[in-house]
């Protein structure tokens, strides 16, 4: 087995990749105050061909050299918009028809492994660090995915629950 050099990766280049047909999702951040987990959701948005980064509240907006530290230049090829206020940003993905889903731990939540989709476009809302997803944000959604978790710990850093959710997604969307 040999390590494939940088040149054999076959990468778009951010104009192809700003033309390349995306899947019909876009990650909502609600108030999420590291720019290191910022650059990474916009990393895995890049690698999943993620159609947007809405980054709302407190959630910090590119150009940052801290954010750049993790998205690598993904802060450039994702598409994104900020919102002073989460609400706004899920009302606007309700006005264009977008099935919002809350990332949290919640009553009457989806565990991952049984979620189905239905065709369509989809939002995935991620929260703060430490207190989640506003529970005014929360009532504004048509449903709630929860990510199993089976160990003394009862959440995981919002970039891996961010990579999880979102390659899963993927994966339903491109199976279709």
């Amino acid at each position: 087995m040999r390590k494939l050099k940088i040149t054999e990766l076959k990468r778009l280049s951010p104009s192809e990749f700003k033309e390349t047909k995306k899947i019909p999702l876009v990650v909502v951040l609600d108030n999420v105050r590291s720019l290191h987990n910022v650059g990474s959701v916009f990393r895995t948005c890049d690698a999943f061909l993620v159609e947007a980064v809405y980054l709302c509240g407190i959630t910090a907006t590119p150009p940052h050299v801290e954010i750049h530290k993790t998205a690598l230049g993904a802060e450039d090829s994702v598409a994104w918009k900020y919102f002073e206020k989460t609400l706004d940003a899920v009302e606007e993905l309700k006005q264009q028809n977008y099935h919002i889903a809350a990332i949290e731990q919640a009553e009457n939540s989806v565990y991952l492994e049984k979620l189905t989709l239905t065709g369509g476009k989809y939002a995935v809302i991620f929260g703060n660090e430490v207190k989640g997803i506003d529970q005014e944000v929360m009532n504004r959604c048509d449903s709630c995915i929860e990510i199993p978790q089976f160990g003394t710990k009862h959440s995981l850093n919002v970039s891996v629950a961010a990579g999880i959710i979102i390659w899963e997604i993927f994966k339903l969307v491109v199976s279709d």
